[in-house]
């Protein structure tokens, strides 16, 4: 694997998590993206994407917002809280440059650093 990559540990892998994130969760948005968040109970920030072909109808469009999204969240994530992080792009992130989508997500990152700490919810147990 890229030692530069995003390792498995730190990427929402499971259904379950991203459900959890579209019901009970904080939310920020920018103009390129808005992001969904909740507190995991780990020790560091977990990523997922949500790039919808609502956004681009090409792939490689769709590609690239999420090459760009983990690049960004892989050089600050050390400075996030330790929270699960749904990232969903809107319609006119499509075709902007990089360093738009960057200075946005950047934008987006910095909020989401800024928000005080909260106690992790508790999973239901069934």
């Amino acid at each position: 694997m890229n030692p530069a990559g995003l390792p498995r540990e730190l990427r929402l892998c499971l259904a379950g998590d991203f459900a959890a994130l579209r019901t009970g969760s904080g939310r920020l948005g920018g103009r390129c993206f808005h992001l969904r968040y909740r507190p995991n109970g780990l020790e560091h920030a977990r990523l997922g994407l949500a790039i919808s072909k609502r956004v681009s109808k090409r792939a490689v469009e769709r590609n690239r917002l999420k090459r760009l999204l983990r690049e960004s969240f892989r050089r600050i994530r050390s400075q996030l809280p330790p929270v699960d992080v749904m990232v969903m792009a809107r319609e006119q992130a499509s075709g902007l440059p990089g360093t738009e989508l960057l200075a946005d997500a950047e934008t987006l990152w910095r909020r989401l650093a800024a928000i005080p700490p909260v106690a992790p919810v508790a999973a239901p147990n069934h």
